[in-house]
């Protein structure tokens, strides 16, 4: 849009912001859970139709430190330097996060990563939901409150099934990770273990019809899966394991029960490896 009035001004600025953009500005006030930011660079007169300035920080974006109401984060008339989240068309105003910028030097460690960088790093903790990684190089302190900058998420972990990461990695072991993504705002780098490995799957392609020994690691509802190599794992239904009515998998097989199944397909794309019970006559 062009044009030289109000509205066509607040479009055209509006228009010229990307997300990731760090933008200066002052805190004018709050608006609910958000504190409203005066722009610096804003041409004169922009503002929405409401009259309120173009900026705006929620709460949980304006700093790694918690707080229930914004104004205990920021004062009114304090500079604030943020990140462009994106802009908000129904409200005409650009979203903003100043935790992002807030540790100067974490955000310099996260902006020189790249997608596909190969990284080293230390398990710094390891739950049930992903694994923490010190990464090389990452501030010694960190204000986000995480264990370390890296982050595994469990399917990243390895390309088979496990029960829990501490299957895979211990707190104190050294790593080599690969870089899906870092995020600023999040002040973390998503990185992969199994990127760095071979795909078992593609090696066992090829034995699409083969009849294999494998054995029972894990009962579903609806079957059972089975190992039939390291890291390979397909599922057995359970009209599969047996000719006679059965209402669950227990009532037929147990883990660590050994069968001998066909291979049925493979499909690297969905990771799936489908089975049934070879007949042995």
């Amino acid at each position: 849009m062009t044009g030289t009035g109000p509205t066509a001004v607040r479009q055209n600025f509006l228009n010229s912001v990307r997300p990731g953009d760090v933008r200066r500005g002052t805190v004018s006030g709050f608006e609910g859970r958000e504190a409203i930011v005066d722009l610096e660079g804003v041409p004169e007169g922009v503002t929405t139709p409401r009259g309120v300035a173009v900026g705006r920080i929620i709460r949980h974006e304006l700093s790694w430190r918690r707080a229930d109401d914004p104004a205990e984060l920021v004062d009114i008339g304090q500079a604030v330097e943020a990140e462009v989240i994106g802009v908000d068309w129904g409200r005409e105003c650009v979203l903003l996060s100043a935790r992002a910028c807030e540790d100067q030097a974490l955000r310099a460690f996260l902006v020189g990563i790249r997608r596909g960088d190969i990284m080293t790093g230390t398990v710094a903790g390891v739950h049930n939901f992903g694994v923490f990684v010190d990464l090389d190089g990452e501030p010694a302190e960190n204000r986000t409150g995480y264990d370390g900058t890296g982050f595994i998420r469990v399917p990243e972990l390895p390309w088979s099934y496990i029960d829990h990461p501490a299957d895979v990695v211990e707190v104190g072991q050294r790593v080599t990770v690969k870089v899906l993504h870092a995020d600023t705002r999040q002040g973390q780098v998503s990185v992969s273990l199994k990127e760095l490995q071979e795909d078992p799957l593609l090696r066992f392609a090829d034995q699409v019809g083969e009849v294999v020994p494998g054995r029972i690691v894990k009962l579903v509802p609806f079957g059972a899966f089975v190992r039939v190599a390291e890291g390979i794992e397909g599922l057995l239904h359970l009209t599969d394991l047996t000719d006679e009515p059965a209402g669950s998998p227990e009532e037929v097989v147990a883990v660590g029960d050994p069968v001998t199944v066909k291979i049925v397909y493979v499909d690297p794309r969905r990771r799936q490896v489908g089975l049934e019970l070879a007949r042995v006559t």
